[in-house]
């Protein structure tokens, strides 16, 4: 049976355009989900290469059918954490973009069964590799201080604590196995007043569990340096984050390489040595249109980071 892997990518038209691709180039799309922006990439190339990476094994399924008929394309199974090595098994040592789009695709919300949605009844999995330790392993097996430390970490959740309890609580009546016994302990766990609150009251956990299940921010982390250390010079990371976990965690690092000299203000002359390493295109970060969350309404915390890597003397 053929996976239908549907993901609308945000900021599309915007995040192509900040590649500035060139014909001939070589890039990595290091979150390929459906292929939609691999594919926007290979109609730009002509004699250029594009190495499109996801962990998802139905992601890679969809990139393959849908494409197979680029000449320029490779596809690899893997996480944008490994980019590095998968690249250079596939002889590039240096590349001229790569775009990482962070976070969970439209196809694993929206298919029950990967239990990734409070909306729905599924087994609580949220694995995007699909394997591994699952979401319902972590609730039913960790202490409420550890639970309490993932919500409030990852899911800066004022009622982590609470939630955490709840859950522990929960479990010694039977093993928590699905997304909406977790969602209605969450809901009965929080406070009134967070329940009459816009917004599930179970997002946050959810979110958090997912961060944690898939070791995200770890991953995010190394993939950013992998990437950035693959970029020739004038080559352009662009980076789509969807929370401000991410985001800001993209933001310190594309501040970092593109600070220069650190010495003190009172210093006459510089003696630290230390060059930019690389110049923000865009220096808030650009957010969807009005037309786009309209359109889409998924798309209301994106944020496209982009820099250029300089040269270095």
């Amino acid at each position: 049976m053929e996976i239908q892997f549907t993901h609308k990518p945000v900021l599309f038209t915007e995040t192509i355009e900040s590649l500035d691709i060139q014909p001939d180039g070589i890039y990595i799309d290091g979150t390929a989900g459906g292929g939609g922006h691999s594919e926007a990439i290979l109609k730009k190339l002509e004699n250029g290469k594009l190495l499109s990476i996801d962990q998802d094994p139905d992601a890679i399924a969809a990139c393959i059918a849908r494409l197979s008929k680029y000449s320029g394309s490779i596809i690899r199974r893997g996480n944008f954490s490994q980019m590095r090595e998968l690249a250079q098994n596939c002889g590039f040592h240096e590349v001229d973009g790569v775009l990482m789009d962070i976070g969970v695709s439209s196809h694993q919300l929206d298919t029950p069964e990967r239990g990734f949605s409070y909306h729905t009844d599924a087994p609580l999995d949220m694995r995007m590799s699909q394997e591994g330790p699952t979401a319902a392993d972590l609730v039913n097996e960790l202490s409420w201080q550890q639970l309490a430390e993932i919500i409030s970490r990852y899911g800066e959740d004022k009622s982590a604590a609470r939630i955490a309890k709840a859950i522990v609580a929960a479990r010694e009546e039977a093993p928590i196995r699905t997304t909406l016994q977790l969602a209605d302990i969450i809901r009965e766990a929080v406070p009134a007043a967070v329940r009459r609150e816009a917004g599930h009251p179970a997002r946050k956990t959810f979110q958090a569990l997912r961060i944690a299940v898939n070791g995200e921010l770890d991953r995010l982390s190394e993939g950013l340096e992998a990437a950035f250390s693959l970029l020739r010079p004038g080559g352009r990371l662009a980076v789509i984050t969807f929370h401000s976990l991410e985001d800001r965690m993209v933001k310190r690092r594309m501040n970092e390489w593109c600070t220069g000299c650190t010495c003190p203000p009172d210093f006459p002359v510089c003696v630290c040595g230390k060059k930019p390493r690389a110049e923000l295109v865009y220096k808030k970060g650009l957010t969807p249109s009005k037309q786009e969350l309209e359109e889409n309404p998924r798309a209301r915390s994106a944020r496209l980071r982009v820099c250029i890597k300089l040269a270095q003397e």
